[in-house]
């Protein structure tokens, strides 16, 4: 494995907390799904696994409160399925009718380093090598390139992003030190059709969110 490091900001952010039912309310600091969705904008390969090891704070934490207007539901997977069998159908939304207006407590003017290995798994490409996949991350990200663009926890908060290669002519975090209460991990996708969240006791420690490896005992239900 190798481990690479992205500069992500952005004028707004917000990575919601999965407790809050009905309105938006972002947890302090950025997860490590969402740092891991930043790494995949840029690269993602079926023999490539993103880890995230270290989130660097760069700005203070900030919020904003903001009123959004929301579609309220979502195009029938039956109605897809029948457009797909017999090539038309009504795949439409009307927006006017399904408008609904919701209240957001969001992150402003945030910025953050992320620290993340990229893992090589040989058995999906018998052929390739770790190489390979380093140089092309390497090479996206130094130009800016990316499959999708990367957000900051919703879609319509796109983020910057920068690859950082020397640390030394970096900026310092944050000197900040919190306790940020247990944070969504990742999503565990051993069953596809239901994906289950996991969680670990997060803390600013100086600017600075260690992340524990998945299987480790700090990761739990």
């Amino acid at each position: 494995m190798k481990t690479f490091c992205l500069e992500l900001s952005g004028p707004w952010a917000c990575f919601t907390r999965p407790e809050m039912k009905v309105e938006r309310v972002s947890y302090d600091v950025m997860t490590p799904s969402a740092a891991r969705a930043c790494f995949e904008a840029i690269l993602w390969k079926p023999a490539i696994r993103w880890h995230v090891r270290k989130i660097e704070v760069l700005k203070p934490i900030r919020w904003i409160n903001l009123r959004r207007n929301e579609v309220a539901s979502v195009v029938s997977t039956r109605n897809v399925e029948t457009a797909m069998k017999n090539g038309y159908g009504e795949l439409a939304l009307n927006i006017e009718g399904d408008r609904q207006q919701r209240a957001g407590l969001f992150l402003r003017d945030v910025a953050y380093r992320v620290h993340a290995d990229l893992q090589f798994l040989p058995a999906h490409d018998p052929s390739g090598n770790a190489t390979k996949f380093y140089e092309m991350f390497e090479r996206r990200a130094a130009k800016g390139q990316c499959v999708n663009q990367p957000y900051l926890g919703t879609r319509e908060f796109a983020a910057r992003f920068r690859l950082v290669t020397d640390m030394a002519a970096e900026s310092p975090p944050i000197n900040e030190s919190r306790d940020l209460g247990f944070m969504l991990h990742d999503l565990d996708f051993t069953d596809p059709a239901n994906p289950q969240p996991r969680f670990f006791r997060a803390r600013l420690e100086q600017g600075v969110v260690d992340v524990p490896a998945w299987n480790s005992a700090e990761v739990h239900a």
